[in-house]
């Protein structure tokens, strides 16, 4: 577990055996502007990466393309309890596949 923190986001990086789920909290209201301040946790690229908190849509691209580098990308969605993979480097999880965050 690490924490890492920006002047307005909070990350908390948990390692699991095939994937880094990266968690973020916002400590007040974010602008567009605070993208270029940002520095998210550097991962592992040999694992997929799934991503959550409460933020908005640019955010999640932002990190989405930030991590691209890794196996898989995946956003975690409450509803279905699980990462829905968005963005894949490997065929054993595809594009829509969701991934158990606690298998």
């Amino acid at each position: 577990m690490e924490l890492m923190s920006n002047t307005k986001i909070k990350f908390n990086v948990t390692e699991k055996d095939m994937f880094s789920l990266v968690e973020f909290e916002t400590e007040e209201a974010l602008v567009p502007e605070d993208l270029s301040e940002l520095e998210p946790p550097k991962v592992p690229g040999s694992k997929g990466v799934i991503i959550s908190g409460r933020g908005p849509v640019w955010l999640y691209c932002y990190l989405t393309h930030f991590y691209h580098p890794t196996r898989y990308v995946a956003t975690y969605d409450p509803r279905l309890d699980g990462g829905i993979v968005v963005e894949s480097h490997t065929p054993g999880h595809k594009v829509g596949s969701i991934i158990n965050l606690y298998p």
